[in-house]
């Protein structure tokens, strides 16, 4: 099976970016709440994401500048001002205001009320939820890592508090009903994105399974 082969450093901006976020696929999307020093909101979505650890619960999202005119965005200034956000799961029924929050909205525009969404306050930290998502996670910001060599930097948040709508929850297994739950997930080309297909149950063997198997 013939391959192609791509050296990053001899193709021209943006296509390392466009192929490397069709093949990391699909990513989930972290909706992001977050409020300055003063207490204004911000809402932005990020799908550079994922679970780092399970004890304690940590999730990383990672912030690249703003390529036309280098300067923080308004959730990495938060985050550095506050050491707080909430990270919203979104599902495709808050598909379009998600969209509409990506837009780069001037400093004075409130992303949450431009999209029409309702809040709720958060109960240990100051950034709001959103009420229309399926799940929040509230955190407290331990790390922020700056990515050699790229306009990203990587923020970590410990969960200190979950928000999980009660349906979707399974609590004879303490775990979310992930199908049901929806989740919208980001794909490559900048307007691509998917859902949820067959789940399929893949059981890791024990190791005498696994050495039997390969006798």
């Amino acid at each position: 099976m013939s391959m192609l082969t791509f050296v990053p450093g001899e193709m021209t901006d943006p296509a390392p970016y466009r192929l490397l976020t069709s093949v990391v696929a699909p990513r989930p999307i972290a909706w992001i709440t977050s409020v300055n020093g003063e207490g204004r909101p911000n809402l932005a979505p990020f799908s550079f994401y994922n679970a780092v650890a399970g004890f304690p619960p940590t999730i990383m999202f990672s912030v690249s500048y703003r390529r036309r005119e280098p300067r923080e965005k308004d959730t990495l200034r938060n985050v550095r001002e506050t050491g707080e956000f909430v990270c919203h799961v979104v599902d495709e029924a808050s598909a379009e205001a998600m969209i509409r929050s990506a837009v780069e909205w001037p400093e004075a525009f409130n992303e949450i009320e431009l999209c029409g969404l309702e809040i709720a306050p958060a109960v240990d930290v100051r950034p709001p939820r959103l009420t229309c998502a399926p799940v929040a996670m509230e955190c407290k910001v331990t790390q922020i890592i700056p990515v050699e060599g790229a306009t990203n930097v990587m923020v970590l948040g410990r969960v200190v508090r979950f928000h999980i709508r009660e349906a979707l929850y399974r609590p004879e297994i303490g775990l979310v009903d992930t199908v049901a739950l929806q989740p919208l997930t980001r794909l490559g080309g900048g307007v691509e994105y998917t859902r949820i297909g067959e789940l399929l149950l893949l059981p890791i063997p024990s190791l005498e399974e696994a050495m039997s198997e390969s006798a």
